[in-house]
């Protein structure tokens, strides 16, 4: 494998599979199995997944929500989420842990980066919820900064779609693909890989990204095994 240990970022909508809300079961089984066959092979993976398909803070600010108050919400959100890979994790014998930014004893083990780095070299999967732990941050930032202190190779970024494009490939069909990217260009082009804290900390940590499409079953295999399969951000 061409990564020891990686963080992987999946976003909340993905688990709630078509419609993006709710979790859907069959999602949640299809990134156990990978995540599983990856721990397998020899790979150390944290998780962190994201709440938008229960709850998005900023769009709550939107309808009224105090701020603040909207993206502990979404955190809630988050370990929602978290727990529900988990269950699915050890289900099919695959041990994993997760951890809270918050304080929220016994739903999780209060994250810091020595317990998360310890559970891994156990074998387990360390799934770290809550985003940073604090408001007017994304999940985008907060598995930036998760990937930095557990000192992962790459940061992976599961999404929808098979890479970084000059535009969207959902509503443009002319946009073309980058098979590599650096951060600067990411952030002249304002390619929206991920919000600009996100992205400017990885690039301030020189930690790469690397995104792909999670829902294909078998990319996260390939993608650690050195095939192209997205997007390399440097």
């Amino acid at each position: 494998m061409e990564y020891k240990r990686v963080l992987l970022k999946l976003s909340g909508e993905s688990l709630g599979g078509n419609p993006g809300t709710g979790i859907d079961v069959d999602r949640l089984d299809a990134y156990a199995r990978q995540i599983k066959d990856m721990v397998e092979a020899g790979v150390q993976i944290g998780i962190v997944i994201g709440g938008g398909n229960i709850f998005r803070g900023l769009s709550g600010a939107g309808k009224g929500f105090d701020r603040v108050k909207g993206d502990q919400m979404g955190m809630l959100a988050t370990v929602i989420n978290s727990l529900a890979l988990s269950s699915a994790l050890e289900a099919i014998g695959q041990p994993a842990e997760v951890f809270t930014a918050i304080a929220m004893h016994p739903i999780g083990e209060h994250y810091s980066k020595w317990r998360a780095i310890h559970a891994m070299n156990d074998g387990k999967v360390a799934i770290i919820s809550c985003g940073t732990g604090n408001p007017y941050f994304t999940t985008d930032t907060g598995s930036a900064l998760r990937a930095i202190e557990i000192e992962a190779d790459v940061m992976l970024k599961g999404t929808r779609v098979d890479g970084v494009y000059t535009a969207d490939p959902e509503k443009d069909p002319t946009a073309e693909k980058f098979d590599k990217i650096t951060y600067d260009e990411v952030l002249s082009r304002g390619l929206k890989v991920m919000d600009l804290t996100a992205t400017a900390l990885c690039k301030e940590n020189e930690m790469p990204i690397y995104v792909f499409n999670m829902d294909i079953e078998g990319n996260l295999k390939k993608m650690l095994s050195g095939e192209n399969v997205g997007t390399l951000v440097y």
